[in-house]
Formats: C-alpha cells, sequence, structure tokens
C-alpha cells in the first residue's frame, strides 16, 4: 500500500527529530558571539542565563535575545545569582536601557528579568537548575516555566524542548512538549500540507499532538530549521531544501521562481 503524503511528510519530520534527540549533546549556537554563548549553555554554573535567554525570546530575532544575558552581565559587571538578587528594579531597568535598549519591549522585559531572578532565589534556592532536576515529567517542568512572569505555552515548551533536545536533560516522559508554533513553524506545517492555509497555533499544536503523541515537540526542531533557513516567507530555496521531493508547495511549482505566490 502506498504511503499516505502526509503520512510520509511527517514521518520524514519526526526521522529529523528523533536523530536530534537521540544524537549527543549539543550546545546551542544562538547568539553569533562565542562568549554569549558559552554563557547560556553553562547549566551547570550558572544555568538563569539561559532561563533569561528563554524568557526574553519574544518578537526579536532569536539572536538578538538570547544575547541579552551576556550584555547585562556586562553592563552590570556580574551575572552571579547573589548579586543580581540584590539590584533594585530601577537598577535592572538601567541595565535594560543604557547606552541602548537590550529588548524592543524593553521596560516590559526588564520586569519579567527582575521577576525571574526573584523568583530563581526564592523556590528554587538561586539555582535554577533545580527547575529541571530529578527527572520531572513534562507537564511539570512546562508548568515550572509557566510560572514565570511573561512565559506563555509557547516559551515554556520552547524551554522544556531545548532541555531534552539539545542538553539531554532526562525527563520522565515528553507528553506535554508541543511544537513552539511560532511563524517558522506554522508556514512550514502550512506549505507541507499538515495544516490547512491560515491554520491558527492551536491547529498546529494539535496536529503535531497527533502526528507524534507520545512526544509532539519532535517536529518542532525540523520544522523550524527548514523554515529559518530555506522555506522563506517570500524567497525560498527548495533545492536545499531536504523535504523538496515531498513538499506538495514546492511540487505546484509556486516557489520555483524564488517567490511565493500569495493567491
Amino acid at each position: 500500500m502506498t504511503e499516505a503524503p502526509a503520512a510520509k511528510i511527517s514521518r520524514l519530520l519526526i526521522q529529523r527529530g528523533r536523530k536530534l534527540f537521540r544524537g549527543p549533546s549539543q550546545n546551542l549556537e544562538s547568539t553569533g558571539n562565542a562568549n554569549a554563548d558559552r554563557m547560556v549553555n553553562d547549566l551547570d554554573r550558572q544555568p538563569h542565563a539561559f532561563v533569561i535567554a528563554c524568557i526574553m525570546s519574544r518578537q526579536m530575532r532569536a539572536e538578538r535575545c538570547w544575547i541579552i544575558p551576556y550584555e547585562f552581565k556586562h553592563r552590570v559587571g556580574t551575572f552571579d545569582m547573589k548579586r543580581l538578587r540584590r539590584l533594585s528594579d530601577a537598577e535592572v531597568l538601567d541595565a535594560f536601557s543604557r547606552p541602548t535598549p537590550l529588548h524592543r519591549y524593553n521596560a516590559e522585559m526588564a520586569r519579567n528579568f527582575q521577576f525571574a531572578i526573584q523568583l530563581i532565589a526564592a523556590k528554587y534556592r538561586g539555582d535554577a537548575s533545580r527547575i529541571w532536576a530529578n527527572e520531572p515529567s513534562s507537564a511539570e517542568l512546562v508548568y515550572r516555566f509557566l510560572e514565570f512572569r511573561g512565559v506563555g505555552p509557547k516559551i515554556a515548551t520552547m524551554a522544556a524542548n531545548i532541555l531534552a533536545r539539545q542538553f539531554k536533560v532526562p525527563l520522565r516522559d515528553y507528553y506535554s512538549i508541543d511544537v513552539s508554533a511560532d511563524v517558522h513553524v506554522k508556514r512550514v506545517f502550512e506549505r507541507l500540507g499538515l495544516v490547512g492555509p491560515n491554520a491558527d497555533v492551536n491547529q498546529v499544536i494539535f496536529r503535531a499532538r497527533s502526528l507524534s503523541p507520545e512526544f509532539p515537540g519532535l517536529l518542532d526542531f525540523p520544522a523550524w530549521e527548514i523554515g529559518r533557513h530555506w522555506c522563506r516567507p517570500r524567497r525560498s530555496d527548495c533545492a536545499s531544501c531536504y523535504m523538496r521531493k515531498v513538499c506538495p508547495t514546492a511540487a505546484s511549482g509556486s516557489l520555483d521562481t524564488g517567490v511565493v505566490r500569495m493567491d
């Protein structure tokens, strides 16, 4: 029996996701700055840098969000938890603001930063690695990230997925790690025909759950990778994409000229 197109597409995405999940631990290269990358990857000595970077991940390119802990450190001279927790709201906002704003939503993110530091100090005794210690369930891990100010399901599941996929943090299960349906993931799901045109975020999330119920988040990075590198909003590089042979949008010819037809 010939495999249905959607089944074949999802199988290839899941294979890519499973390969990354089962592979060795890999550092994130998310900022373009080697020192900043080392900081957010250092889960042993400064795990709060990773947590803060996740919290900052809103409405800007990943490179700009994930470099914020490094830039903040250089503005105040430290990223030591004991010293960070003593900073006042005004001092945090000042560091976020000068010489240039660290974030597009600068005042809001300064408040989120301060709340995160105080929550880590109070609930996790200053050690953010306790958020994911002792093999929690995926639902518990996502819930713990949701307790941070400014963190919704997309950021919480992204953080959980990175810990599981990149850093190989052991969890009791993976059922509650959904795809983080950003613009890249949503666009790729639509063009691959996994969801209909103009699907909303919930449709993308529940489609991933139906395709990979034990670990929906396996589909996240492959879809994000395709959308970020090849399947661009208007100019796409189908020839370089490993899904080109099964992609119905590529087969239709609407991307052949490098410009996506919007009709």
